[in-house]
């Protein structure tokens, strides 16, 4: 439902209001807006008066936002960056929609990037932009129409679409492990790298093989790439996902350094807010990506 129109101030007022209480005179954002300093000073005027509201305390030569016009200039520099945004959206792509998908790097980049062709061939009319988000994160306002999660079905308002589960397995250099280990329990006589997201990853590891009780810390990464990175340098042994590491093991950057890959305790999904209607382009892509299971050859 629309507001009243007496709640809906032009927008040009509102870019004055902005204006004002981040550079703190009427010349000021005269300047930056190429309008007069009386064109502002009305607008400002008509702005209070249509609101109801003092928004300005004068101080000398300087204007300054009295503490609710500060909150609420807080929420019109928020909507006037999403009107922005949604004119560049329309200008990029104005005979369909965008989708904007927040997605985790190593998969972002391993396993779903070699897919995307195929989507952008099938569905050209939909511009497809990608940004990383880590963690979960609250849909509304955020700006994004879907998200790439790992882990369970643990994100509380969200539909999910699995994409994939996961299995890990643990490696190292050539040069720091020239020969497999004989037993599980002696990755503990090595250093270890973990992601900070899943400390337990050894431990359970370690269950997997028999050896119960042990939690074993580690250098901390926070992205796989990186972490992969290191393994390959020396810096130690560490459990990565198999499909981030097809390349590094045809290679032998990385080799195995006991036992063969075993199942991670998450699984990779496409989520998307279940209490909005989905737009079509998140249709497209949800129906697409649904179709796009198999696995692809390694690298």
């Amino acid at each position: 439902m629309m507001l009243p129109r007496r709640y809906l101030p032009s927008i040009p007022a509102l870019m004055a209001l902005e204006a004002v209480g981040r550079l703190g005179t009427a010349s000021a954002a005269a300047h930056e807006l190429a309008l007069t300093q009386g064109a502002v000073s009305r607008s400002l005027q008509a702005l209070e008066d249509q609101l109801g509201v003092p928004l300005l305390i004068r101080e000398r030569q300087r204007l300054r936002l009295t503490p609710a016009a500060a909150d609420y200039v807080t929420e019109v520099r928020r909507a006037l960056q999403q009107l922005a945004s949604a004119s560049l959206t329309l200008r990029a792509n104005p005979a369909g929609g965008s989708l904007n998908l927040a997605i985790l790097p190593a998969f972002g980049m391993h396993w779903l990037a070699p897919r995307l062709a195929r989507f952008t061939e099938a569905h050209p009319e939909v511009t497809l932009n990608l940004s990383t988000r880590l963690r979960p994160f609250d849909f509304a306002g955020s700006g994004f129409d879907a998200a790439i999660h790992y882990g369970r079905q643990d994100w509380a308002g969200v539909a999910y679409l699995k994409l994939m589960d996961e299995s890990v397995l643990a490696v190292g250099a050539p040069t720091l492990v020239p020969q497999p280990l004989a037993r599980a329990e002696d990755i503990l006589t090595h250093p270890l790298l973990q992601m900070e997201s899943r400390t337990g990853d050894w431990g359970r590891w370690l269950a997997h093989h028999g050896v119960v009780g042990q939690r074993p810390p580690g250098m901390l990464f926070d992205q796989f790439a990186t972490m992969a990175q290191g393994a390959v340098h020396g810096l130690g042994l560490a459990l990565l996902p198999t499909f981030l590491i097809a390349r590094e093991l045809a290679e032998g950057r990385l080799v195995p350094v006991f036992g063969g890959p075993v199942p991670a305790l998450g699984s990779y999904h496409l989520v998307w807010p279940a209490d909005v209607s989905p737009r079509a382009p998140l249709l497209s892509f949800r129906n697409w990506l649904a179709g796009q299971l198999d696995p692809l050859p390694d690298p």
